[in-house]
């Protein structure tokens, strides 16, 4: 808006209300409602700002600048806050539907782990079973074996075991599980019953009755006894799962003799390895 504008528009709305104040001075019925009164009271307010724009430019003879209203201001920060609310908000949407997915992928991977191991309990209990099972069954044909067993002794037990073992010394297996089979069933309660039992267990793996021999090899290592045969007497009995496809049972009877007998002699262990190696044991 230009000075000389400034001034017409002004000259313009001074003779307007110096009409409008003679206009008054005659007497008449007041006309005018309160809608009316109100928008002349507005333009008596612009009047006076237009004024004070063309007085401001009168007397610093600098070009008017009219600044928009404070009004217009506050609803311009108004609108860029909220686009920043919107721009947040957006964000905040992003990142919350982010969290949701991980929150959903966590809970599969639990549930996951939840059934992962319930299945291996359930399959460890399994393998207890079948252990148990295998050791009642193998117990039973001992007995039945035992039963059948010809007995031939001199009715000392010293003398009894020293004969069988002179038979597996010279390599007549046959005799020697005769004997200590026969051993077994009488003298089985003796403090000579469980090693007489590993000896058992050695002559009916050597005609591959791996099944009669796991029971023997059982009996001998029941309780875990610290003998200089029963580490070899553990490794046999895992020898023998394994010939009867159990590798699980057999892995498991090799960790018992790690855990057992540490100190087991050295031919011992590395025989282990080649059984573990056979049954695929996890490293």
């Amino acid at each position: 808006m230009t000075r000389k504008t400034l001034l017409a528009a002004f000259a313009a709305l001074t003779l307007s209300l110096g009409a409008a104040s003679a206009w008054s001075q005659t007497p008449m019925p007041d006309l005018l409602d309160d809608r009316s009164v109100k928008r002349l009271d507005k333009m008596e307010k612009v009047v006076r700002e237009l004024r004070s724009i063309v007085f401001q430019g009168r007397d610093s003879g600098k070009p008017v600048v009219v600044m928009p209203a404070e009004t217009e201001s506050q609803i311009q920060a108004l609108t860029d806050r909220v686009a920043d609310l919107e721009e947040t908000l957006t964000k905040l949407n992003g990142t919350n539907e982010s969290l949701t997915y991980d929150l959903e992928q966590a809970q599969k991977a639990l549930k996951a782990s939840d059934a992962s191991s319930r299945a291996l309990a359930d399959r460890l209990a399994a393998l207890e079973a079948r252990a148990t099972q295998i050791e009642t069954t193998v117990a039973g044909q001992q007995a039945a074996a035992d039963d059948t067993a010809p007995v031939e002794d001199a009715g000392d037990p010293d003398a009894d075991f020293a004969r069988a073992r002179s038979f597996m010394l010279n390599g007549d297996y046959d005799s020697a599980e005769t004997a200590f089979s026969a051993f077994v069933k009488r003298y089985g309660d003796t403090e000579k019953g469980p090693e007489a039992r590993y000896w058992l267990g050695k002559t009916l793996s050597v005609r591959g009755a791996n099944a009669e021999a796991a029971g023997a090899f059982i009996g001998a290592i029941r309780g875990w006894p610290k003998t200089a045969w029963a580490p070899d007497a553990t490794l046999e009995l895992a020898r023998s799962l394994v010939a009867l496809k159990k590798p699980a049972d057999a892995c498991q009877t090799l960790d018992e003799l790690a855990r057992r007998y540490p100190k087991a002699p050295s031919s011992v262990l590395t025989r282990a390895q080649t059984v573990r190696a056979q049954a695929k044991c996890a490293a």
